[in-house]
């Protein structure tokens, strides 16, 4: 149903105002899972670098030990970082008051069942005849 023309005044009245309020985009921004996504990659991306410092400074040192702890942090903070990236990727459908979908960005229709459920998928769409 198109707007009539004092509605459609209204309404750009109302975006010009929310659109030069810096408050509300603040808001919204810190609002957006993916500006917290990003963030957290970035800080990953810095303990990741701490971790390789902490891996050369071992191997100049002779240290195990603290070889071994940086190489951990490297590790947890790569996989802290994958984790945070597949995060920004996953668009989620809400509703108000209802049950909603929720769909990945591989749009494989719905949900998945982990990883017993796609190998059982595939079983039941094997083809016949080969082995």
């Amino acid at each position: 149903m198109p707007l009539s023309e004092h509605e459609q005044r209204l309404f750009e009245q109302i975006e010009r105002s929310l659109a030069e309020d810096p408050k509300f985009a603040s808001a919204v921004r810190s609002t957006d899972p993916r500006f917290h996504a990003r963030r957290r990659m970035i800080v990953a991306g810095v303990v990741v670098l701490a971790g390789l410092a902490l891996v050369v400074y071992a191997a100049v040192d002779s240290n195990t030990f603290i070889g071994v702890a940086g190489f951990l942090v490297m590790l947890l903070a790569a996989a802290f970082g994958i984790q945070s990236q597949r995060k920004a990727h996953v668009s989620e459908l809400r509703s108000v008051g209802g049950t909603a979908s929720r769909r990945t960005r591989g749009g494989g229709g719905g949900t998945s069942g982990g990883l017993l459920a796609r190998l059982e998928e595939r079983w039941r769409n094997r083809p016949e005849g080969r082995f």
